[in-house]
């Protein structure tokens, strides 16, 4: 069993763009790489939807080639989606499609799932995570200043949890808060402590 220090020896390989994921990586105490590639975002439409995240983070796992990763490196691709009954809800395309999409989930509990690959040189673990959010009745004047003041266009389901609206708009979340973010850090620490130290 590694130590805590000899853990955090590892090098993170983030395949993605989330200066949160990279953040949140940074934070746990990891040192950390971005690499960035573009992968087609598209799924069997037979795969149950809570599945979707999940198949997303191994497809851009697999893309990368394995023989690029340093014996101390771990490749780590993630994929954050909101479904609001079992619907997705993506990220906005414009102002009026994100006030549109904070209105579907005002007064309503949605779900966010995180799919996560972990990869070395001789182990992968898949896995994801999900935290169910609920919002209060937003006013519409409370939409409308988020998407005037923030920054929504990037953000699954239009909205970031740790901005104004999570903090005046959310009144219950169940599971992992930074998995809203984009990142099950719990999760993630567990899995990377069990795949290092798996033979």
């Amino acid at each position: 069993m590694l130590s805590l220090n000899e853990l955090l020896e590892y090098r993170i390989i983030l395949a993605s763009k989330s200066p949160r994921r990279l953040s949140l990586l940074k934070q746990m105490g990891f040192k950390v790489e971005v690499v960035r590639f573009d992968v087609e975002e598209d799924h069997p439409l037979n795969i149950e939807y809570s599945s979707i995240p999940e198949y997303l983070a191994e497809k851009k796992a697999k893309v990368f080639d394995i023989n690029k990763l340093e014996d101390k490196d771990i490749l780590l691709t993630a994929d954050t989606m909101v479904f609001l009954n079992t619907q997705t809800v993506d990220k906005p395309k414009d102002k009026e499609d994100a006030i549109s999409l904070l209105k579907k989930l005002s007064n309503q509990t949605h779900q966010v799932i995180t799919g996560c690959s972990l990869k070395t040189k001789s182990h992968t673990k898949s896995f994801s995570v999900k935290t169910e959010v609920s919002f209060k009745q937003l006013t519409n004047e409370e939409i409308i200043y988020y998407v005037e003041n923030y920054k929504p266009y990037d953000k699954a389901g239009s909205y970031g949890i740790q901005e104004w609206i999570g903090l005046i708009g959310v009144e219950k979340i169940q599971g992992c808060y930074y998995n809203v973010m984009g990142l099950p850090t719990q999760e993630i620490f567990n899995q990377i402590n069990h795949i290092i130290n798996t033979k």
